[in-house]
């Protein structure tokens, strides 16, 4: 009996010191588990810094083929005094190419100075989609407040007209007019007008700016839709 009682007393031991282990195993699961959602929502907050989270296509990224209609867009503000307003904030390149606004990876690089600029507060910029598209969206990128060496948001686009064009012939749709808010650092736009169509490309005509009378940047350009027609196709142009 006593032997008995000394293998209970034994075992019972044994389960409890299995017991304390279950419980720190159980915590160490918990803090993982919490630790997993606080990656997890630090990789949600560093996607919404670059932009990542508009879970659309891009059918006006470079790397798919879309491109720049230079002789339907203004020319890229390449004036001395633009060389001095970069160098007075320290950005050593001050003049990119329009198709910067299509460039984007992993980690998009809106920084300050990687945008494309026209003289002036009135502009357009035609681009070749991917693929013929019925569109949908078109999303708008500034660089934050926050990191803008200048400290001001003033070449940020305002008042702007999205038109989609066929080519050839070059027939411009008007699919709606819009005002960015440069406060919001990206903006997604539904168009106004979608017609039961596809565009080979799409021209941005801007009218305004918000303040700077020299030039006006643009950062980043994204064009959305698919390449079939959506279910709600029956929308067609605004009487």
């Amino acid at each position: 009996m006593r032997m008995y009682q000394e293998k209970v007393r034994h075992h019972t031991g044994e389960i409890q010191d299995l017991r304390g282990s279950m419980n720190q195993l159980i915590a160490k699961l918990q803090e993982m588990e919490a630790m997993s959602d606080e990656q997890k929502m630090a990789q949600k907050i560093m996607k919404m810094i670059h932009g990542d989270y508009i879970e659309k296509p891009d059918f006006a990224l470079k790397s798919i083929g879309a491109s720049i209609d230079f002789e339907h867009t203004s020319a890229t503000y390449n004036h001395d005094k633009a060389r001095s307003y970069w160098n007075w904030i320290r950005l050593w390149n001050y003049a990119q190419p329009p198709d910067v606004i299509l460039e984007a990876g992993s980690r998009p690089n809106v920084t300050p100075g990687n945008c494309w600029a026209f003289a002036g507060d009135r502009g357009q910029v035609t681009i070749r989609l991917a693929q013929k598209v019925y569109l949908s969206n078109l999303t708008l990128q500034h660089i934050p407040k926050t990191i803008s060496l200048s400290g001001s948001l003033d070449t940020a686009p305002k008042d702007f007209v999205i038109y989609g064009m066929e080519s050839p012939p070059r027939e411009e749709v008007f699919l709606g007019a819009f005002q960015f808010q440069p406060e919001n650092t990206i903006q997604m736009f539904p168009l106004q007008n979608q017609p039961p169509r596809g565009f080979a490309a799409v021209k941005v005509k801007i009218s305004s700016n918000w303040g700077n009378p020299r030039f006006t940047c643009l950062y980043r350009v994204r064009v959305h839709g698919s390449v079939t027609p959506p279910r709600d196709s029956h929308l067609g142009p605004l009487s």
